[in-house]
């Protein structure tokens, strides 16, 4: 299967990419990025996933979610157990 590119228009006053001292292309690249991180930490898109939206392959985004400070894998403690209890009765 082929993933067909589509391309978002996204309006953004040349004011902000002032204050941010970016150029367009590194504003989108840094929005895709947060998207990325974003629908990644809601569990909206897979690690795979996230880090194909970001432009990455998916060691690079781990290796970017490290140095940005990120979880890569994020469980709270109900799930850690739940994992761990499912372990248990595995042969």
């Amino acid at each position: 299967m082929l993933d067909k590119t589509i391309n978002l228009s996204i309006p953004v006053k040349e004011s902000i990419l002032f204050s941010l001292k970016e150029s367009t292309d590194e504003f989108s690249q840094e929005l895709l990025y947060l998207s990325a991180l974003m629908l990644y930490k809601r569990r909206k898109l897979s690690l795979g996933k996230a880090a194909e939206l970001a432009g990455y392959n998916k060691i690079d985004f781990i290796f970017k979610l490290k140095t940005e400070g990120e979880a890569i894998f994020d469980y709270n403690d109900d799930e850690i157990d739940e994992i761990f209890s499912a372990s248990k009765q595995l042969p």
